[in-house]
């Protein structure tokens, strides 16, 4: 896999209707008896955007996603995609994915490429509409973490989320005291699962019709 085919094809691809909620389910935790979870929100959902950022190091596509640090909330300590809550002065959610990478992990927007985004996402326990937004960068990233939101960065290969061996899954005891048998992503010794996993799922459904067109 090459960044430059990848790019053109993701250009192109992210033009058409996505696969959505069919390959986001791939990866949807659900509760020991087989059925989902559902949340109550009182409130209007909020808008936010993550960065899928694409790069080559020594003919590799890598990818970088970041650890939350221990805190006071639903996703506290999981592996996440670089990304955060729309802000006023942000004319749309790609330019929030664009800061809020930039703000996360040290990626200078002005040097990222998007090509698109996938489908918006609702993330229930947080009660967020996501917009997963794909860019590139042709050269190799300086990641400077964020002390307060970034624990640690790990940058997977592309082809990790391919690879059948990385899908898991592992029974999690959530924070609001549901129990689930959550499908995940084993990168890098780091369990990606819930919205993030989902959110990549769709990931994974094109990058296979790419692998596909390219054989």
């Amino acid at each position: 896999m090459k960044l430059e085919p990848l790019a053109q094809f993701f250009e192109e691809r992210l033009k058409k209707e996505m696969p959505g909620e069919t390959a986001h389910n791939m990866m949807l935790p659900k509760l020991k008896n087989g059925s989902g979870i559902r949340f109550k929100h009182e409130e209007k959902s909020k808008e936010g955007g993550v960065l899928i950022l694409f790069y080559e190091e020594d003919g590799i596509v890598k990818f970088p996603l970041i650890e939350r640090p221990e805190y006071n909330g639903v996703h506290s300590g999981q592996i996440a995609l670089p990304g955060g809550r729309k802000e006023e002065t942000d004319t749309d959610l790609i330019q929030t994915a664009l800061r809020e990478a930039e703000e996360e992990i040290g990626v200078n927007k002005s040097s990222v490429e998007v090509l698109g985004s996938l489908s918006k996402f609702f993330v229930g326990a947080s009660n967020y509409d996501i917009l997963p937004v794909i860019g590139v960068i042709n050269q190799v990233p300086k990641f400077y973490p964020d002390s307060r939101e970034v624990k640690e960065i790990i940058t997977p290969a592309a082809t990790d989320l391919l690879d059948l061996e990385k899908r898991k899954v592992k029974d999690i005891n959530a924070k609001n005291g549901y129990i689930l048998s959550s499908p995940y992503f084993d990168l890098q010794r780091k369990m990606v699962w819930g919205a993030t996993a989902m959110m990549l799922s769709e990931l994974v459904a094109v990058l296979n019709e790419f692998e596909a067109s390219y054989r």
